[in-house]
């Protein structure tokens, strides 16, 4: 057994003992026989950001490899709006690295993920993951090195009032049963997205929980370990898929949605970055964060107000981007800093063995772990298209290194306080905002497009619908107007419950 994946999760690995990124056809259909898979599905996202599905029953060996070698047609104006009816035909080819067995199906049967290909066999150029595969593309040509990312994926998960143990209102954060109600939910989920090859780094209940109309609120986070920003994205969509349909089965119900009532907290999708070169981190030099780190921040700056664009797509989305709710509203950045919208996480730069503080009998070594440093990016939330918000914020980038005073910029947008702070009214003044509304956003967007279709990255149709679709919320103002109105706002919270 090879070394480095005798404890991987996900059983295709297991059973092939080579990594995903190897799998060949040849080493599904030696899985598929050895292992009596009965089914394929093919999944590929939709415009809704949605995982979709192609049955197939396997109806011998020469079937089988017909279907992993050919794909199949689908009709892409019911999936994507920008194609048009009339040549809407196209085919979805599928990726062997994102094979895995479908946790939920009586049938014996393998999923993969695919990829939207033209009438000519070539990418399609507005699909969200060949977008996503563009910008990474450009990212590397650009700057020589690599891109990783991983998100942060917040949901609430609802239940009946048992009135048995009940956690402090807005205080659930790492709370343990029998205080937190669904940590076995969580775990079950996680266990089920790492065996579909999702590179999980934790889990726990978050701040967030109350109890309103009978029901239990309790939120719950499952954070991601840093890998290519196109397999981060992967395995988003599926842990998504995998919350949504693991919570069907226990008949409860989840929600993505950035804020669900007013005065609680919402749910975000923080993405954090790492820019890597021959697989060493990049992000720090000497013990602090690097010029390169600080470059890709700056641009993060620059085009902070049009990445909303792509990870707060709806006017929900907006109620959460609020003062003194741990969101942003500000464009500044900071250390450890919860208030600012890039926050640089506590590393682990300082030169202390801890373990052998905690636990005398170990070495005394200094370890250097500072590879673990990444920059987070904290306005998207559960609305987003991850494929999109991915391919944005690595423009974004990108766009870093192609300014002529990035550090500058870098420096001036730097916050060390908490920007809410009385005393610090004149520093807040001086920063930008992000945009209040999906109408805002818009127009952010079609300020800042030309920094996104560069390079044909993003084709002009996919950011004029972004541009329309957010536009066409007339949501500039909403907030004032409703907030005091609980009927209101929950017609609206119903309205994007299932967001995402």
């Amino acid at each position: 057994m090879n070394e480095h994946i005798s404890m991987n999760p996900n059983p295709v690995v297991q059973y092939l003992n080579k990594p995903a990124a190897e799998f060949t056809k040849a080493d599904l259909i030696k899985f598929i026989e050895d292992n009596d898979i009965e089914m394929i599905n093919f999944r590929y996202a939709g415009w809704d950001g949605r995982l979709k599905t192609l049955n197939f029953i396997i109806g011998g060996r020469e079937h089988l490899d017909h279907i992993l070698t050919a794909g199949e047609r689908v009709d892409g104006s019911s999936l994507l709006p920008f194609v048009e009816a009339g040549s809407s035909d196209l085919y979805v080819i599928p990726r062997y690295k994102t094979a895995f067995v479908n946790p939920f199906s009586k049938i014996p049967t393998l999923d993969i993920l695919c990829s939207y290909y033209d009438r000519n066999g070539e990418p399609l150029p507005g699909a969200p993951e060949n977008i996503l595969k563009n910008a990474h593309q450009s990212f590397k040509d650009k700057t020589g090195f690599e891109f990783e990312a991983m998100g942060e994926l917040e949901y609430y998960i609802m239940s009946e009032d048992d009135g048995l143990f009940k956690a402090d209102d807005q205080k659930g954060y790492h709370e343990s049963s029998p205080f937190s109600k669904w940590g076995s939910f969580r775990t079950e989920a996680m266990k089920l997205i790492a065996e579909s090859g999702g590179m999980i780094k934790y889990g726990h209940s978050e701040v967030g929980n109350f109890t309103k109309d009978g029901m239990i609120y309790e939120q719950n986070e499952i954070e991601f370990l840093p890998t290519c920003v196109e397999d981060a994205a992967d395995q988003l969509v599926k842990a998504k898929w995998i919350v949504r349909t693991l919570a069907a089965q226990y008949g409860v119900t989840v929600t993505f949605a950035p804020k669900i009532t007013v005065g609680k907290a919402g749910s975000g999708l923080h993405v954090h970055t790492r820019i890597m070169k021959d697989g060493k981190n990049m992000m720090i030099k000497n013990g602090k964060l690097s010029d390169i780190s600080k470059t890709a921040i700056a641009g993060y700056m620059e085009l902070a107000s049009s990445l909303t664009a792509f990870g707060n797509l709806n006017p929900t989305s907006y109620f959460r981007l609020v003062p003194h709710q741990e969101a942003p509203t500000n464009i500044c950045w900071g250390d450890r800093n919860r208030s600012v919208l890039v926050r640089v996480p506590l590393g682990w730069t300082t030169p202390v063995n801890m373990i052998h503080k905690a636990n005398p009998q170990e070495s005394g070594d200094i370890v250097d772990f500072s590879n673990k440093q990444t920059v987070e990016v904290r306005s998207p939330d559960g609305s987003a298209d991850i494929y999109l918000l991915l391919a944005g914020i690595t423009v974004a980038a990108r766009h870093g290194f192609e300014m002529k005073n990035p550090l500058e910029v870098a420096k001036k947008t730097y916050v060390d306080i908490n920007i809410f702070d009385e005393e610090n009214k004149l520093k807040q003044a001086e920063l930008a905002q992000l945009p209040t509304s999906c109408v805002q956003s818009a127009k952010s967007l079609e300020e800042q497009r030309e920094y996104y279709t560069k390079y044909n990255v993003f084709p002009d149709r996919v950011i004029n619908m972004l541009i329309n679709m957010l536009s066409g919320y007339n949501d500039e103002g909403l907030i004032e107007k409703i907030k005091d109105d609980d009927d209101k706002v929950m017609a609206l919270v119903n309205n994007y419950f299932f967001c995402g």
